[in-house]
């Protein structure tokens, strides 16, 4: 089980980072990466306290391996390019931006300019373009199936544009608290229910793979 997508005290989330992870470990997660809320205010800082924490933990959760990241939120486009690149500055190992999810008021734009500033994955991109998502295959920016309730609802239209352009797919729980950690085999449900098939769904798991050293 690989999850590239999960939030804790230092966003929105209820628990530290070290109860966020035994809690995965426990859930036999494989890699975890923590990608808490960031935009100019406070970039730096969360993400030097995650790339601190996950040095603090390397080989202690066994074989999870703990990844520090960020999802870059609610920021106007014309902004996410240059967070990208400071994001990266800063320490963070995958870049997520927050896509525009149809529960959300995510400003028009944001999938094209997160896609064009190269992040590592789109996450929960809601009714994302054929246009965007042919853009996603070309610079190879994975495109989110998303655990998180609402966020959830367009996975079937993410999964359905992503296999017609050729664009990844990667899951991301988008965790906040106990309980939003799913197993491999409740993911894979998820995943199954965007109609992917069973290879199809073992390719999204292979693609968070990616982002851990040794998986």
């Amino acid at each position: 089980m690989f999850d590239v997508h999960t939030h804790t005290t230092l966003s929105d989330g209820v628990l530290v980072p070290a109860e966020m992870a035994r809690r995965c470990q426990v859930q036999g997660y494989r890699g975890l990466v923590i990608t808490d809320h960031v935009d100019p205010s406070n970039l730096e800082f969360v993400i030097v306290s995650l790339a601190r924490f996950c040095e603090a933990v390397a080989g202690a959760y066994g074989e999870m391996e703990v990844l520090p990241g960020c999802e870059i939120t609610h920021v106007p486009p014309v902004l996410i390019g240059g967070l990208v690149d400071k994001a990266r500055e800063a320490g963070a190992e995958v870049v997520l931006v927050h896509g525009e999810t149809i529960v959300e008021p995510v400003a028009e734009g944001a999938n094209r300019a997160a896609i064009e500033a190269g992040c590592d994955v789109l996450a929960h991109p809601g009714l994302i373009t054929p246009e965007d998502a042919a853009l996603a295959a070309e610079r190879g920016v994975m495109l989110e199936i998303s655990g998180r309730k609402g966020h959830s609802l367009t996975n079937g239209h993410v999964a359905r544009l992503a296999l017609e352009h050729g664009a990844g797919l990667v899951f991301g729980s988008d965790g906040h608290a106990p309980g939003d950690y799913p197993t491999r085999q409740e993911a894979e449900r998820i995943a199954r229910a965007a109609g992917l098939a069973d290879e199809q769904v073992a390719q999204v798991f292979r693609n968070g793979a990616r982002f851990f050293t040794g998986a």
